[in-house]
């Protein structure tokens, strides 16, 4: 029995376009004489919707378009579509409105639904907002030369569960044990599994301890595309009854994967199987280029704009742009101020020909001139600081929203992930964007990304990966001049961020007890600035997006 995998790109509302790329992948799995399509969690609407479930139109819409994409399947074809279902006993008994479902679809109808029986809460997920958990043990028969194949159905987090994976039950509930005592032959799990760096070996790590554990041959379906702040990277893939990976769809492609089921061996056959990145640096590039060819396309921009400093970061984050959009959709903006040195200017230039994005020089002296006019009354007989300093982002920041509305341009701003940290941004200034593409990439690793790019051919000038970062809002300033060296610092943000370590446990780690007193303390204090940014994309366990939920207003604790 032939089975399929629809390695799908939804666009989050977009009932129409996403029912097309359903039929087409459905086309095409009927003409290699498929049994049975896979399709991601939520492949109707795209995940995730969030509060488009609180609109009943919405959710009466994908119920509409769910019965005329069962009519316009071919016959020979089974379906498993990611769809949103009502729940009737919601008033009855004060359940949640909705479940998160699979339809089966066949022979012109819908056959059955199955419901998701996990529902995450943590990091962005939210579910519970939402969803009632499913509380059956979900499978179908398909007839093969008259002998039924039992197949279970799980969505996403159903098959997180394991106990003797973690070390401990995270839910009451265990679906894949429960399908196991119910005698299926396949286990099959519809997915909306967002990407951090290294997830899927963790994903691979899991349906091998299930498939080897209960000698059981597990598919596992993903959606891929950036929907926000969040990165979907695919590589669906499918395990045998001894745990081995048989096949695996592209990573940040769409792709449609045949797998076949044999009943007499009760397993899988080997198929197609691509290999993942060879580092994390190639990795994180392609999550990054696809999260911004999706936010900008899909948010209907065809050409973006930044401000180009000849520091490290906005360099990076050209050259995304360039890989995501086309060089000839970038502009990048040189606004030097008599502060910026020669060879900042000149870096830019050489990363725009390195590019060959397009480029405009604004410089900004009269500006600062004028600013520093206007407020002098107010300002005299005080000390030149950081509030002058900003001045100098924040005419930057203005003159890239300009640039930004007159001509349609997203504007991405070009900070990483310890300066949001540690607040070293300007609110109004370089903060400006529609999207913030590196806020969750950490400076070390923004070096890193850069020195990978540069493993065959020069596309970061050298000089830029060379010099030792500076804003450049005074003389001679230099990063280093009131944080610490980045890799101390990174090493102090990730432990206070993603593992949540305290003070005192940081400063076991061999941390200057100072340092990192000062980190933590900026740390906090930069909140009310995080809150204000524009999205970032997110590659790690803990970003300052949608799974960030620290209050501005508080007293630390430590």
């Amino acid at each position: 029995m032939k089975i399929a995998i629809a390695q799908l790109n939804p666009t989050i509302g977009d009932l129409e376009n996403n029912v097309e790329r359903i039929l087409e992948a459905a086309q095409a799995a009927t003409e290699q004489g498929v049994k049975l399509l896979l399709t991601p969690e939520l492949s109707l609407c795209g995940y995730p919707p969030r509060d488009l479930l609180l609109n009943p139109g919405f959710v009466e819409a994908m119920s509409q378009k769910l019965q005329r994409l069962a009519e316009q399947i071919s016959p020979e074809l089974s379906v498993l579509v990611g769809t949103v279902s009502l729940n009737p006993n919601a008033s009855a008994k004060g359940e949640k409105p909705l479940f998160n479902s699979v339809a089966l679809l066949a022979e012109g109808s819908i056959q059955q639904i199955f419901h998701k029986r996990l529902l995450p809460t943590y990091d962005v997920f939210d579910e519970d907002r939402y969803f009632e958990p499913g509380n059956q043990t979900n499978f179908f028969n398909i007839s093969l030369n008259s002998k039924p194949v039992k197949i279970g159905v799980t969505v996403c987090e159903d098959l997180w569960n394991d106990e003797a994976f973690w070390g401990k039950r995270i839910y009451e509930v265990d679906p894949i044990q429960e399908l196991v005592n119910a005698g299926v032959d396949l286990v099959v799990n519809l997915s909306a599994s967002p990407y951090t760096v290294g997830k899927q070996t963790l994903r691979e790590a899991i349906l091998k301890h299930s498939s080897t554990r209960y000698q059981l041959p597990v598919i596992y379906i993903n959606q891929i595309g950036g929907n926000d702040d969040l990165i979907f990277d695919g590589n669906s893939f499918a395990s045998n009854r001894s745990g081995a990976v048989i096949c695996r769809a592209k990573s940040f492609q769409t792709d449609l994967v045949v797998v076949e089921f044999n009943p007499e061996k009760h397993d899988l056959q080997p198929a197609s199987l691509t290999t993942l990145p060879d580092t994390p640096e190639e990795e994180i590039w392609s999550a990054l280029v696809l999260g911004v060819r999706d936010y900008a396309t899909k948010c209907g921009f065809s050409r973006v704009v930044l401000g180009l400093s000849g520091g490290i970061d906005s360099a990076l984050v050209a050259a995304i742009a360039a890989e995501a959009m086309g060089a000839e959709n970038v502009l990048g903006v040189l606004m030097p101020s008599p502060y910026s040195s020669d060879h900042s200017v000149n870096d830019a230039l050489a990363l725009v020909e390195n590019l060959g994005i397009h480029s405009q020089k604004l410089p900004i002296g009269e500006a600062m001139t004028a600013y520093d006019g206007l407020l002098e009354p107010l300002f005299a007989g005080t000390e030149f600081g950081v509030a002058e300093e900003n001045l100098q982002s924040r005419i930057r920041g203005n003159l890239l929203m300009a640039i930004a509305n007159k001509f349609g341009y997203l504007l991405l701003s070009t900070g990483n992930k310890s300066e949001m940290a540690v607040g070293y941004c300007t609110l109004y200034g370089d903060m400006n964007g529609g999207l913030a593409v590196i806020a969750d990439v950490p400076k070390t690793l923004v070096f890193s990304l850069c020195r990978w790019l540069n493993r065959d051919t020069e596309v970061i000038p050298t000089n830029i990966i060379t010099k030792p970062p500076s804003a450049e809002l005074k003389p001679d300033q230099i990063d280093q001049d009131s944080l610490p060296p980045y890799d101390i610092l990174d090493d102090i943000l990730y432990r206070a961020i993603e593992l949540h370590e305290s003070t005192a446990q940081i400063v076991a780690a061999e941390h200057d007890p100072l340092v990192v007193q000062k980190v933590m303390k900026l740390l906090a204090r930069a909140e009310f600035k995080r809150k204000q940014a524009p999205p970032g994309l997110k590659i790690t366990d803990r970003a300052f997006g949608t799974g960030w939920r620290m209050p501005i207003a508080c007293r630390s604790f430590t």
